[in-house]
């Protein structure tokens, strides 16, 4: 006789719903914020999928307000998402790594009481050779008292998000996101076209085994950047070396090393003294993430969370990734920031 054994199929909407369940509280918003980032991601999926096949590749011939070339993709993604989520009545405005200010909810549409902060398609110049790209997304509460969101609203620090994750298109396409009860990713299954639960309550390894940095810039790093390079590849002092592995796609990098355990780092330089990557877009919801894993963020100095942006575009240093590896960052850095 065949012995059949029973498996638990759950769909992201319906680990949405029953996570709604433990807060009788909860209204339901943040839910459909959740549901429609799943279908723009579904949608762009099916096109960075047939990228190589339609005119999609390749660069628009402009620049976004970071003065980078804008790449076909990132248009699609840009607009993708913003039409995804700007008629549902949930948010009161947006931000993109792509637009140079707030994007407003179309007169017309109800304004609900959360903003949305997204880099529509990180790593885009890298799908020309067919690597990993991703989607990166923050959530946070309006504070202001109108009715439709200000600059102050998307100004907030990272703790205050409550909700963020980010889509990696790669091999398959996974969804991770976190509302501040751990974090869980979620793989999407083309034949049924639906995000199916695959890793719940991720947890960061404690024994980390990658560094991820771009080493073309070791001559324009201080001297204490140089020194905790050395200790992470086991050069200075006893700890053990870590193996170097570096797509330059901030998601792949981070997907990777929350999955096998590392450290991420893109540090100050000296042509880059405010660092490259966007505190609001980047930084900050994957450090809800990496720290819901069990993990760390911080700038070198202060942890990445507590940060206070000025500006939507505001870049800073990272290094993000397993905890230990973050506070040898915080030590090397910090101790000599403060005696400096």
């Amino acid at each position: 006789m065949v012995q059949h054994t029973a498996t638990s199929v759950v769909t992201i909407e319906r680990y949405i719903i029953e996570q709604e369940r433990l807060y009788p509280e909860a209204t339901g918003e943040l839910s459909g914020i959740l549901y429609d980032i799943a279908l723009a991601a579904k949608m762009i999926t099916n096109k960075v999928r047939r990228a190589g096949l339609v005119d999609i590749l390749g660069a628009t011939g402009g620049d976004n307000v970071q003065g980078e070339e804008v790449q076909k993709l990132d248009v699609f993604a840009n607009e993708t998402i913003i039409k995804a989520m700007d008629h549902g009545g949930r948010l009161c405005a947006m931000a993109s790594e792509e637009e140079p200010g707030i994007i407003p909810i179309p007169e017309g549409f109800r304004c609900g009481k959360y903003c949305l902060l997204f880099d529509p398609l990180d790593g885009s110049s890298n799908i020309d050779v067919n690597v990993p790209v991703g989607t990166i997304f923050s959530v946070v509460r309006k504070i202001t008292r109108g009715t439709r969101g200000e600059m102050e609203d998307l100004l907030q620090p990272g703790r205050r998000q409550v909700a963020a994750g980010y889509i990696i298109y790669g091999s398959s396409t996974m969804l991770v996101y976190t509302t501040g009860q751990g974090a869980h990713g979620f793989t999407y299954d083309p034949s049924i076209g639906e995000f199916l639960l695959s890793h719940p309550d991720i947890k960061i390894p404690n024994n980390p085994r990658y560094l991820s940095v771009n080493d073309a810039y070791e001559g324009q790093w201080d001297e204490n950047v140089k020194s905790l390079m050395r200790k992470y590849r086991g050069l200075e002092g006893d700890r053990r070396a870590l193996n170097v592995r570096y797509v330059g796609s901030l998601v792949a990098d981070f997907h990777r090393n929350l999955l096998g355990g590392g450290v991420f780092c893109y540090p100050a330089n000296k042509k880059r003294p405010n660092g490259k990557l966007r505190l609001l877009y980047e930084a900050n919801p994957l450090a809800f993430i990496v720290e819901q894993a069990g993990g760390a963020a911080c700038d070198g100095t202060t942890r990445i969370l507590d940060l206070q942006p000025t500006e939507l575009h505001q870049r800073t240093p990272l290094f993000i990734g397993s905890r230990a590896e973050v506070e040898l960052a915080h030590e090397t850095l910090a101790g000599v920031a403060a005696t400096a």
